[in-house]
Order: structure tokens, then sequence, then C-alpha cells
């Protein structure tokens, strides 16, 4: 399911360079997509192309919106998020049963609505990307939690994605 022709050293945290690996940039990217889903309409292209059209992202610690549109990212970060937003959006309802059942005690709109889009977009790493490792899913989600949601994202998203990588796991 995964062809995304990024290398495998690029799957998470920094390069070289400390900026961004492109595969963080592009989950922190189908993040900010998945969030907005339930505020969109369901024809996923129209909600992608309005995304891409009217939002550019620099590669600073925030991630801030740029003014300027005119500004290309990267070709390999486009297609991996738009893979991760498709895959996403086409499972929603086989990942949200598999959240709801390792969820105990929360249901999913109860959870903070960034936890959820972090939890649906691991879920379907672990569930329908095989050929990144579990760790390597965990350890994004975990770090994005950290960039992105409250305090006890972490601890709460690793708690859930670690008990469906038992289950699921490669």
């Amino acid at each position: 399911m995964k062809s995304t022709g990024l290398k495998a050293a690029q799957t998470s945290g920094r390069d070289t360079t400390g900026r961004r690996g492109a595969r963080r940039q592009a989950r922190e990217l189908a993040l900010k997509v998945i969030y907005s889903l339930r505020d969109q309409e369901p024809d996923i292209r129209l909600v992608l192309d309005r995304f891409w059209g009217n939002f550019r992202f620099s590669e600073d610690v925030l991630g801030d919106p740029l003014e300027d549109v005119s500004q290309k990212m990267s070709p390999d970060v486009l297609s991996f998020a738009e893979t991760l937003v498709r895959g996403v959006h086409a499972n929603l309802e086989a990942i949200d049963r598999v959240l709801k059942e390792y969820s105990t005690n929360w249901t999913l709109g109860r959870m903070a609505r960034v936890d959820l889009a972090i939890l649906r977009l691991a879920a379907y790493e672990l569930l329908y990307c095989p050929s990144v490792p579990n760790s390597v899913i965990i350890n994004e989600a975990i770090e994005i939690g950290k960039r992105f949601g409250s305090q006890e994202t972490p601890s709460f998203v690793n708690g859930i994605l670690d008990q469906i990588s038992r289950k699921y796991g490669q």
C-alpha cells in the first residue's frame, strides 16, 4: 500500500541539518488536514485541493502558515501527506472501530480533537502500512503529540497505540 519513494532514513525526526525530516513534515501536514475533516465536505479531493491551495507551512518549529503561497513544498512531502490523508479518510470507520476497542473509558467524542486526529493518523499506519515499523509509527505520534497536543497527549496516544500494535502489529 505504501509507495512514496522516500528513503527509509527519512521516516522520522530531523535530518542531518537539524530540519524536520520529509516524513515528519508530511505527517504533520496530514494531521492538519485530518483534524479539519470533521468540518469539511465528504469529497476528499476538494478538501485536499482547498488545503494545498490555501495554506503553505514554513519549516520552523511551529509550522506556521506562510503568507507567500508561491513557495513550493517538496513533492515527496505532499505525496506522502496525501497518501496518509486519503488512507485515513478511506478507512475511517475501521480505524475508529479499532480506536474504540482500545480507548477504554474514552469515547471518540470525548477525546481532544487533536489527540483523535493523531490517533487516526497513527492507527492508519499501524493497520495499513506494514513497511513502516510499529516503533517508528508510535514514536512519530508521540513526537507530533508533544508538538501539537496537550501535556497528556504523548502518554495518552502511546497507551492506545501500543495496545493496537500488539494486536495488529507487523
